[in-house]
C-alpha cells in the first residue's frame, strides 16, 4: 500500500460514519474492528482506503505519526 502525506491528515480527522462506533476517529477504532473489515472487505472508496491505513499504522504501533495531526478530538 502506498500513501501521500494527506492521506495522513485526512486519517487523522476522518471519523467513523456509521455502527457501533459511529463518531470515533478512524484511527481510534478497535483493532479487531478493522480485521473484521479486511476480512470481509473495505467500505468502498475513500472510507475504506482510510480504514485499511489506519489498520496498517495500528499493526506497525505508529499511531503516534497521527496523534500530532488530530484536530483536538479524542486524542
Amino acid at each position: 500500500m502506498s500513501f501521500q502525506q494527506t492521506d495522513l491528515i485526512d486519517l487523522a480527522n476522518a471519523t467513523m460514519p456509521f455502527g457501533k462506533y459511529s463518531g470515533r476517529p478512524l484511527i481510534r477504532l478497535p483493532e479487531e474492528y478493522l480485521l473484521w473489515f479486511q476480512a470481509k472487505g473495505w467500505p468502498a472508496g475513500r472510507l475504506g482506503q482510510l480504514m485499511a491505513l489506519a489498520l496498517l499504522i495500528r499493526s506497525e504501533g505508529l499511531e503516534s505519526l497521527i496523534t500530532p495531526l488530530m484536530d483536538g478530538r479524542a486524542r
